[in-house]
């Protein structure tokens, strides 16, 4: 065998190479859809949105009523909701298949896969604008939104429980921070939200929900790099071998 000979690792012919390799970077691309999420979703879907819906606050009023029956916010909103679907279910799917043999990773893969399809459901059931609601009434697209709500912090905190038990310590307790804070400011929120259909001041409403929300964005966009890194770390280096030389290289 010549001096400028190179092997691949044994039982690795160039062809699995390549493929492995492609397969690694559909996984990668997979996974970066839940930082892609997060930040899409803050951007466009909150911090852009608002700045077209005259009179509207943050720190006032939900981000729901962006896509309220109302608000010339709702087309973008209507048309934007797939791309978020659909990258939900990318991200679910890049997790499911990041398990290996961590059931709980897997677990949580499913429950975001089950969001995303969840989520185009907000579509017929946007929630009534502040200024069409009536005092003592409920109209069936705000009971509809009521449930979803409960579906999706249902959903939120599953994925944080599953997925704070597929890693280490340090990421437990980051879980459980997230968690709770899901849970608290969600919970401020919905006092204040009552009051919306009376006609009363939701001074801190719009600052609670996105405190909530986001620090499950948040929490999304720290798992997708963990895994990322987990994935990686798992993948190792394939290596090159000089016979000859009795040395080894990076592929």
């Amino acid at each position: 065998m010549s001096r400028n000979t190179v092997d691949l690792a044994p039982g690795l012919a160039r062809g699995d190479v390549k493929i492995k390799g492609s397969r690694a970077r559909f996984q990668m691309a997979l996974l970066a859809c839940g930082g892609l999420y997060s930040v899409l979703y803050v951007v466009a879907n909150d911090l852009v949105a608002s700045t077209r819906y005259k009179g509207y606050s943050r720190m006032s009023q939900a981000i729901s009523e962006l896509s309220a029956t109302g608000p010339p916010t709702k087309p973008s909103h209507i048309a934007i909701l797939p791309i978020f679907s659909l990258l939900l279910i990318a991200f679910g799917i890049g997790v499911w298949k990041s398990a290996h043999r961590k059931r709980a990773l897997r677990v949580t893969g499913g429950l975001l896969i089950v969001h995303g399809i969840t989520a185009v459901l907000w579509l017929p059931f946007p929630i009534t604008s502040r200024e069409d609601m009536i005092e003592g009434t409920a109209a069936v697209n705000d009971i509809g939104h009521i449930v979803l709500s409960a579906v999706s912090v249902l959903l939120i905190l599953s994925q944080i429980g599953f997925g704070a038990a597929a890693f280490g310590r340090r990421f437990r307790l980051y879980s459980v921070v997230t968690a709770v804070t899901v849970v608290v400011f969600g919970a401020l929120t919905g006092m204040q939200s009552s009051k919306v259909s009376a006609g009363g001041a939701t001074p801190w409403m719009g600052l609670f929900e996105r405190i909530s929300l986001w620090s499950w964005l948040v929490w999304m966009a720290v798992l997708a790099v963990a895994i990322m890194r987990a994935e990686a770390g798992r993948a190792g280096t394939v290596f090159l071998r000089r016979p000859a030389l009795g040395r080894r290289e990076a592929l």
